[in-house]
């Protein structure tokens, strides 16, 4: 891999899309700059801000809550507070909320954990082992979201930080697009506009590949859990990550051109398709835009009540 293009050490990485050699140091000063570069991006923090960042207990979400520390930790007028959900995953999810535990511990920092069993009365070993049309990801997304949603209004939490990296968001926006689903790609986050009851997406890591997220918490030497949801297979995510994985190998590049491209339309999408109007779902008040939220409906479907 050779030396550093900015000094004489030994790089660590090789980066295609810009083709450059990093060492440590300057990797770290890399993902550093972009990091914070997006977060100014997605708006000022203001005074007495408190943000709160989903953490599973994964590398993404442990580099996110790493550097939001990093930033935010000597600022007294910015809280941080990490928040997990339980999804009730025996043999995954515990193991996760230990490294999520051992990482605020760390930083000494607040942690709150919710679970699909307080929230909806079952766990997600419960939904997957039912026979539905649905994979198990389509009912394990909606829930999580509502389970952040409800945690992070009842901590006063502001903004919410996600771990979403480059690939997430070039996968998102690239299902999106192939099943026609325009409304849901402008709803993608990062949120500048506040929904009334909805907390506002933030996401540092949007422009940073998973595999630099990956090499900066293994050289940062952070304490994250690497295993992978057994549920996972059954994703349609799991195709495009596929693609999209050949055509960067292929045309280093692809993804950050994708996600620029989604950035340079947005503002169109967002007058063509504005936010609508929401109100307090019919059974757990929470907002949606019909009678029932989706989290609502789908429960039905798995209590059949």
């Amino acid at each position: 891999m050779n030396h550093c293009s900015k000094c004489h050490q030994p790089a660590v990485i090789a980066i295609a899309y810009n083709g450059t050699r990093l060492c440590a140091t300057h990797f770290f000063q890399y993902v550093e700059r972009r990091v914070k570069k997006e977060i100014t991006k997605q708006g000022k923090t203001a005074k007495h801000t408190t943000i709160g960042v989903a953490l599973s207990g994964g590398k993404d979400s442990t580099v996110c809550l790493s550097l939001l520390h990093q930033i935010y930790g000597k600022r007294p007028d910015v809280r941080l507070v990490a928040l997990t959900v339980d999804e009730g995953i025996e043999g995954y999810r515990p193991k996760s909320i230990d490294a999520a535990h051992r990482t605020c511990k760390e930083l000494d920092m607040e942690h709150h954990v919710i679970s699909f069993q307080e929230v909806f009365g079952f766990t997600m070993d419960t939904v997957a082992n039912q026979d539905h049309e649905l994979g198990a990801c389509s009912f394990c997304g909606v829930f999580r979201r509502q389970c952040l949603n409800i945690l992070a209004k009842k901590l006063q939490v502001d903004k919410l930080a996600t771990g979403h990296n480059l690939d997430d968001m070039a996968q998102s926006i690239l299902m999106n697009f192939t099943n026609g689903d325009i409304d849901k790609l402008t709803r993608l986050g990062p949120h500048l506009q506040v929904q009334p009851g909805l907390i506002p997406r933030m996401l540092p890591l949007r422009t940073i590949p998973e595999k630099e997220i990956t090499l900066y918490a293994v050289l940062k030497k952070m304490s994250y859990y690497h295993g992978e949801c057994p549920y996972a297979y059954e994703a349609l995510r799991g195709e495009f990550r596929d693609i999209l994985d050949e055509l960067e190998h292929n045309h280093p590049g692809t993804r950050h051109s994708i996600l620029n491209s989604f950035d340079s339309i947005k503002p169109a999408l967002l007058s063509t398709c504005p936010p609508v109007a929401l109100h307090s779902c019919s059974t757990c008040g929470e907002p949606t835009t019909k009678e029932y939220c989706k989290a609502c409906m789908l429960k039905k479907r798995v209590t059949n009540k």
